[in-house]
């Protein structure tokens, strides 16, 4: 694994756009729904067990959190609500930084959506597709917890999701197979990673 990784810290957590750094030039952002494996996934690509907390609460994450790789690269994870049973004005809040981060930050150079192999392509998911095709920000999707079903299903969702991802406009989008548990995948989205952040993998 590279060392970029590894050497990722805690840098600030954002409630409001005005708090974006302004010292990151390259960031990747990650999404997913609530308990579809995004803090887990984000812990196995830097090999840091407790970078991004996991918790048997979905909905914690009410902020846009940054780790910071080096000088100018960052990993965002993104705020997500699935399950979450959060008031209505804090969901508002929620989509009112989304929406502004998607449309405000160049230096977000792609994102890294996270669905459960088993239930992917749920309306969180798809919102988060369309902000992505409107605003022209790549797209690698992680089909986590690959571990749970079998080679055929796992690649039969696959193509399904490329095939959802086409339909939505997103012509470059990748889909894979990803799995924290048996850290199955983790090679293939480093090399993404790498590409967006201009990384040369040294």
């Amino acid at each position: 694994m590279s060392t970029l990784y590894r050497k990722a810290k805690f840098l600030l957590a954002v409630q409001h756009l005005e708090q974006l750094p302004t010292n990151i030039t390259h960031e990747v952002g990650f999404a997913g729904r609530s308990n579809a494996g995004k803090s887990s996934a984000i812990n196995t690509i830097t090999g840091i067990h407790s970078l991004a907390r996991t918790s048997k609460t979905p909905g914690r994450t009410q902020q846009i959190v940054y780790f910071q790789l080096d000088e100018t690269r960052a990993l965002t994870d993104l705020p997500g609500y699935g399950f979450a049973k959060v008031p209505l004005a804090v969901k508002e809040t929620w989509r009112k930084l989304m929406e502004g981060y998607f449309q405000t930050r160049q230096e977000l150079k792609g994102l890294v959506h996270i669905m459960d192999v088993r239930h992917p392509l749920k309306e969180f998911d798809l919102q988060m597709l369309e902000w992505c095709e409107y605003k022209s920000v790549p797209v690698h999707i992680l089909l986590t917890k690959a571990d749970k079903v079998s080679k055929n299903v796992g690649s039969s969702t696959r193509l399904s999701v490329l095939k959802a991802t086409k339909e939505i406009g997103l012509i470059d989008a990748e889909v894979q197979l990803f799995s924290s548990l048996k850290r199955l995948g983790g090679e293939q989205v480093i090399e993404k990673l790498d590409y967006w952040l201009e990384y040369n993998g040294k």
